[in-house]
């Protein structure tokens, strides 16, 4: 595995290294590199060591690492053996006498490392440390400081009593709640967030059990080293941000089962075994109550509004046929009409839904050319039926006119209830104040002009103008006078101590923030702890927009169903028949999608992860003019300018090479 250790950075061998800071990475390559630049500036003046194991990730984070930190331990595993086993791979290596475990998407304060190594230094007792934890917002994490979870702890905790009674010492025992988040106090669990400890206690204990892959290894070793004898600390006096759920989903069915599964292993480690068979009892309780609320909670927010359209459009057009034909003094077949307008609603919210028409946020303009388009294929249908089974087209037009009105409605409704506005204007784009020196404000704008992201008014602050107490009051005065609704921090011109402080003080909690790294292409926040973080960077994104995935997705299949038709011609036509069958089967069950990226030798850093591809752009020009770098550009250039058309362009010239 490589090792870099070119810079001065690193610690000597002559030196005793006071702290090894271990990072395990998997696909948060943006969030690893603000991470990194938080901790090399933390590790000043500190004899210090930083291992990075990175768990197979795709995207680009390895080469990152070996580009812009060569001076980091770097670990690259060919697969992904887990968290727990990641971090004892650093840790069996660390030189350190103090081990941090660290997630990447984590930023940390300029005196968190002095400040925490001081209190362990004054407090021999001290086996494990965790600090004062916020997220994207400035919000405190309440896992900052956590009680065992003991099966009456786990059952107020699963069953929400705790968040009832969130200052009871017995009902939210879970995260401690009737301890103040700002003094020191002794805990039980740390956070595998930010998890400081001893190196003489892990030689003691042990290192994490492997036995969890994912979550409750932070639970079961905090807890070994109680039974070891040290006592557990929650450190308030330092902050860090931590973007909650960027290494995972935790809105996931997934991540239901993982993570009260690891509570279950726990458990029967840990409990007794009448105990650990309650605890079990709740857990599975708790696993399928959560499963399915989660899928029937997924379920309605997916299917609330295309089901309201298509309720409301049905009722529309049963009240205009009933008007049209009591004015036209017409008699219809009633089972006829009414199985015309089911299809009529089903083709339109088919329509509608391949445009895009339900993804967030609703447009109310977005459905009205899906609908005319939809509504002109039934008419072409309609001229196609038998004399028999054509009984109104004025009835048909009628009916997209009352599709596009209910459409129309329903879409401006819902953004009045879930956001104030109807999202008709343009003008509701967002106002931003960038907080920084002028030349990194440039560079700032420079970024968010080559993204989707639009802004009615960008509000420019020097740190310069006001002194360092004086932020607040600056900054709330600003938000307030402007409606400032996002704020980006200039990380280069900013300390992470100030950001997070102007971030948890400022009144206004629904303001989003923002971090721009300094020579970075990335502008890096969350919004909040359920959703994952989010990143406004250069628009080569495009071919991931929900609405390019799921056209993508149907031309896959769409195209595969047709070559299935005309096999016969189809084998005639590709050099590689054996090669082809297995691709259309394979394209079919989503394992390969037809066009993609060309294979350039070295992993593309930045660009949306997409399956396994049989053709690419490149196949396309000639073969004597795809260098390396060329091939990446063209892979560039689809992912930022992805199109249907493309994609059907490239299958049609390259239809000999299907088979490869």
């Amino acid at each position: 595995m490589p090792f870099n250790t070119e810079l001065s950075l690193q610690p000597t061998s002559s030196t005793k290294v006071k702290l090894s800071i271990i990072i395990v990475n998997y696909n948060v390559q943006y969030f690893l590199e603000q991470c990194l630049l938080s901790v090399e500036k933390a590790i000043s003046g500190l004899n210090a060591e930083v291992l990075v194991v990175d768990n197979n990730s795709v995207d680009g984070s390895v080469e990152m690492v070996q580009k812009k930190f060569p001076w980091v331990k770097l670990l690259a595993n060919k697969d992904n053996p887990g968290f727990s086993k990641a971090n004892n791979q650093a840790m069996r290596i660390a030189m350190g006498e103090y081990v941090l475990l660290l997630n990447p998407d984590t930023i940390v304060q300029e005196d968190t490392f002095q400040q925490v190594v001081r209190f362990m230094n004054e407090h021999l007792e001290a086996g494990g440390l965790g600090v004062k934890m916020v997220d994207g917002r400035g919000n405190f994490l309440p896992e900052s400081k956590r009680g065992l979870p003991t099966p009456s702890t786990a059952f107020y905790k699963i069953f929400g009593i705790s968040s009832i009674f969130s200052k009871s010492k017995k009902f939210n025992r879970y995260y401690l709640g009737h301890l103040s988040n700002d003094e020191v106090h002794e805990i039980e669990i740390l956070s595998g967030a930010f998890m400081m400890m001893r190196k003489k206690a892990l030689d003691k204990v042990g290192l994490l059990d492997e036995a969890f892959f994912m979550y409750g290894e932070d639970i079961d070793l905090s807890w070994r080293l109680i039974q070891g004898g040290w006592k557990n600390y929650y450190y308030p006096h330092t902050r860090i941000i931590h973007y909650k759920g960027e290494s995972t989903k935790k809105g996931s069915l997934n991540y239901v089962f993982v993570f009260y599964n690891a509570m279950v292993i726990f458990a029967q480690k840990h409990f007794s075994e009448k105990n650990a068979k309650l605890f079990s009892f709740f857990i599975n309780v708790a696993i399928w109550l959560r499963a399915g609320v989660a899928i029937v909670m997924r379920f309605i927010r997916r299917a609330l509004l295309p089901f309201l359209d298509g309720l409301l459009t049905i009722g529309g057009l049963m009240v205009a046929k009933n008007i049209y034909a009591s004015s036209q003094h017409k008699i219809y077949d009633e089972w006829m009409v009414n199985a015309a307008f089911v299809a009529y609603v089903l083709l339109w919210i088919s329509s509608v839904w391949l445009a895009g028409g339900y993804d967030k946020p609703l447009k109310p303009l977005r459905v009205f050319r899906p609908l005319i388009i939809g509504s002109a294929i039934i008419l072409i249908a309609y001229s196609l039926l038998p004399e028999s089974l054509r009984f109104s087209r004025a009835l048909l037009l009628i009916g997209a006119a009352v599709a596009c009105v209910v459409f129309f409605l329903s879409r401006v409704v819902s953004n009045l209830i879930t956001t104030g506005n109807t999202g008709l204007l343009k003008n509701v784009n967002k106002r931003m104040a960038v907080i920084g020196e002028e030349d990194e404000i440039v560079r700032v704008k420079n970024i968010l002009s080559q993204t989707n992201q639009s802004f009615s008014e960008v509000i420019h602050v020097s740190p310069k103008s006001y002194k360092a107490e004086e932020k607040k009051i600056q900054l709330d005065e600003i938000v307030r006078v402007h409606r400032i609704e996002q704020v980006v921090f200039c990380a280069r011109d900013i300390s992470s101590a100030d950001i997070i402080s102007a971030m948890s003080s400022l009144d206004d909690k629904n303001i989003e923030f923002k971090i721009a790294p300094p020579e970075s292409l990335y502008i890096i926040g969350s919004g909040s702890i359920e959703t994952s973080g989010d990143a406004f960077m250069l628009d080569v994104n495009s071919v991931s927009l929900t609405k390019n995935k799921r056209i993508k997705r149907l031309l896959d299949v769409v195209a595969s169903l047709l070559m299935i038709v005309f096999i016969p011609i189809m084998l005639f036509i590709v050099r590689n028949q054996i090669g082809f069958i297995r691709n259309v089967l394979q394209v079919l069950i989503g394992k390969k999608t037809w066009v993609g990226y060309a294979e350039t030798g070295t992993k593309a850093s930045g660009l949306p992860k997409l399956q396994s591809a049989v053709l690419h752009p490149a196949d396309i020009h000639p073969a004597s003019a795809l260098s390396a770098e060329n091939i990446l550009k063209l892979n560039l250039l689809y992912a930022k300018d992805y199109r249907l058309l493309n994609d059907t362009s490239i299958i049609w010239r390259s239809m000999r090479s299907l088979g490869r």
